[in-house]
């Protein structure tokens, strides 16, 4: 049973293209789970969101296309296409597309 799951394996593929933009939605796809680190595609529809709240691991971002706008503790970052963004373990944060866009999460879990 592989590890990383739900994307090719031995072979060279874009990240991106795994997730597709839906109108209204926010569609996610879970490359790997468990105790220790959570791994996760996620494309947005301009206009969606993903309300406050906080993790137990650290939060890191990579956004993949598009621009995203993730507010941690209250101050907003705007994240680009190539450009990564960790929100730390208890901070608040959420996340809003000003436009269509993808982003990858791996979240990092305390022993």
């Amino acid at each position: 049973m592989p590890f990383i799951k739900n994307v090719p394996h031995e072979s060279v593929f874009d990240l991106a293209a795994q997730v597709s933009v839906q109108p209204g939605q926010v569609v996610s796809k879970t490359l790997a789970q468990n105790r220790h680190v959570s791994v996760t595609l996620f494309a947005f529809a301009k206009g969606e969101e993903i309300g406050t709240h906080d993790s137990a691991g650290d939060a890191m971002v990579l956004v993949l296309e598009g621009t995203g706008k993730f507010t941690v503790d209250g101050e907003a970052h705007l994240c680009k296409a190539g450009e990564t963004l960790i929100m730390p373990a208890e901070k608040p944060h959420a996340v809003y597309a000003e436009e269509d866009f993808k982003m990858m999460l791996t979240v990092v879990f305390p022993e």
